[in-house]
């Protein structure tokens, strides 16, 4: 019974014992039971695109889709204004990566057509929304480079560094949001 002051914490009543096992045993049923054969080929997908199997199977449940493409900040590929070719180990790695599309958002003052120019790993990149721009603004620019390239919002996955390229996943209303290490390592 819940009334005023009550923290709706657990319940002292008798039978919480048979609750619990109700639960869980409504959790355990709903839970898809996948053929062992498509766990195969998901770890396999997860191979080709250089992450970890939990990380695929949490984004793919999440909402459903495999993943089309992972956009990439300046920072997880560690380009800069002065630096403008991405190392040659993440070079290497992002070559490896199979059957996805690589795009990047490059933060300022990061001059995009040199980048472009210089990194044939990456498909296509853009300038990166930056701080004073407001929700609507951040969800435009990460939509234009993904309409641009005919992708599914949900299909792409954003790898980055910071905070604010976290919330590019969700103003863009994209698939999640990996760290760096998730690709490239520690």
């Amino acid at each position: 019974m819940s009334g005023i002051g009550h923290n709706n914490g657990p319940t002292l009543e008798g039978g919480s014992g048979w609750r619990r096992y109700a639960w869980r045993r409504a959790r355990r049923e709903l839970l898809p039971q996948l053929p062992i054969e498509v766990v195969r080929l998901r770890i396999r997908r997860a191979k080709e695109l250089g992450i970890d199997y939990k990380s695929y199977a949490s984004i793919r449940a999440a909402n459903g889709r495999d993943i089309v493409a992972l956009l990439f900040s300046s920072n997880a590929l560690r380009v800069g204004p002065r630096v403008v070719t991405i190392p040659e180990g993440r070079a290497q790695t992002l070559a490896e990566i199979k059957r996805c599309g690589r795009l990047a958002m490059l933060h300022a003052p990061v001059n995009v057509s040199e980048f472009n120019r210089l990194n044939g790993v990456i498909d296509a990149a853009e300038r990166a929304p930056d701080l004073r721009d407001s929700w609507g603004k951040v969800r435009a620019k990460v939509h234009a480079l993904t309409a641009s390239r005919g992708l599914p919002g949900d299909g792409v996955v954003v790898i980055g560094d910071t905070a604010l390229e976290a919330e590019w996943a969700e103003a863009g209303r994209l698939g999640g949001f990996l760290p760096s290490e998730a690709i490239f390592g520690p």
